[in-house]
């Protein structure tokens, strides 16, 4: 069935988070054609077009992701970029890497560091709770990465990883400064990489991407920095969560509680937050062949959008999508296909984040942590712009610690 296509980048700016589900609801839920920086694109959304997105041959990622997003978030010849047997191949070093024992020992080093950073809150005054753990959690996955502290100016190294992220999807200044942080990253890293390469291979996800092999060759210096930035940068990432976190806790104060008592409220409420909160609005990709999906015809090389946001608030996949209820996670495995931040499907096969593992026992740590610790949120504006893509507290939030 053919639908006009009408250019969308425009609204896409102006909406933010909203574009795609408003887009879909005036399409009745179903694929919506349209044009997208001047190219065909179709725009999908629910567990079912999730599991079509995801289906091996469908779509395809090389190519698929704009120069600027490459540029900033992802990095050039990143495994996002990847398909087929080289896809499989650089994903098979990224599981092995996230998602073994390394998972809890990581989680457990960045409550601890997180512990530590709080007994120096006490006598601060206000603190930026963004700020502040952006700084524990770059300072631990640096670490639990095996990156010398002696080659590695942590607060640098966080600001630039922060800019990486708030500035994949804008061309003002905060694009720019995303363009520069990578720059500069990847170049230090780069040298940090050559330089572990002239050493005996030792433990570490450094040593192991340093002296990763495909088909006997290794990883070029800059494609191996850009590797480990996509360790460390989606780790860091999680700061949005936790500031997410927070402001769920200044709502909803009597959750509070079941977080501060229970590991397993405490990985629901991540859950929950993942699920809530505006952080992916949606994963793209064009398609491998000429495709059919709930009898639209999709060209081969057309961009397909999968509504992640949208999908996330809608009633036909979440009852009271609006209400945040971690119970929702409680008791009850969560699909492959229906909570989707991270991807969809299988990360040890497919292109859903192997990192996965680390941002939920992360997040979940430091939540736990936070609704521990005798705070409160001094007046602030606690609104969340979702014209603005990476969506954040305004207020940071800001917190006051009880002084000890």
């Amino acid at each position: 069935m053919a639908m006009p296509r009408r250019e969308q980048s425009l609204a896409l700016a102006i909406k933010g988070y909203a574009w795609l589900p408003d887009l879909r609801r005036r399409g009745r839920g179903g694929p919506v054609p349209m044009r997208l920086l001047g190219r065909p694109a179709v725009a999908i959304g629910g567990p079912t077009a999730a599991r079509f997105f995801y289906e091996t041959g469908n779509v395809e990622r090389h190519d698929a992701i704009p120069g600027p997003v490459l540029d900033t978030l992802f990095g050039r010849g990143a495994v996002h970029t990847l398909d087929g047997r080289a896809h499989d191949l650089r994903k098979a070093l990224f599981v092995a890497l996230l998602m073994g024992d390394g998972v809890d020992t990581l989680a457990k080093m960045t409550g601890m560091a997180f512990d530590e950073a709080a007994d120096r809150w006490r006598d601060a005054g206000e603190i930026s709770l963004f700020d502040e753990t952006a700084l524990v959690i770059t300072d631990t996955v640096a670490q639990w990465c095996g990156v010398p502290e002696e080659q590695s100016d942590r607060i640098d190294l966080a600001w630039d990883l922060l800019a990486m992220i708030d500035g994949f999807a804008t061309l003002g200044p905060r694009h720019v400064w995303a363009r520069l942080a990578r720059r500069r990253q990847e170049h230090n890293l780069a040298r940090l990489i050559e330089e572990v390469r002239r050493q005996d291979p030792a433990p570490s996800a450094l040593s192991a991407i340093a002296h990763h092999r495909v088909d006997g060759r290794p990883l070029d210096a800059r494609t191996a920095a850009v590797e480990l930035i996509n360790i460390l940068r989606p780790t860091t990432a999680v700061t949005w969560l936790v500031a997410f976190a927070a402001h769920a806790m200044e709502l909803w104060p009597q959750i509070r509680a079941k977080v501060a008592e229970s590991d397993e409220y405490a990985t629901a409420f991540a859950h929950e937050v993942r699920r809530f909160y505006p952080f992916t609005p949606f994963l793209g990709g064009r398609a491998a062949r000429d495709l059919r999906f709930q009898r639209i015809d999709i060209r081969h090389g057309t961009t397909i959008l999968l509504d992640v946001y949208g999908q996330h608030h809608d009633p036909r996949v979440w009852p009271e999508p609006y209400a945040f209820r971690p119970e929702r996670f409680l008791h009850r495995a969560v699909g492959e296909f229906e909570l989707i931040p991270q991807g969809g499907g299988d990360p040890r096969t497919g292109h859903r984040c192997p990192g996965e593992q680390i941002t939920v026992a992360v997040l979940g740590t430091l939540a736990q942590r936070l609704a521990r610790l005798p705070y409160y949120l001094p007046p602030q504006n606690l609104t969340i712009d979702l014209t603005r893509i990476p969506a954040r507290v305004a207020g940071g939030p800001r917190i006051v610690l009880a002084r000890s």
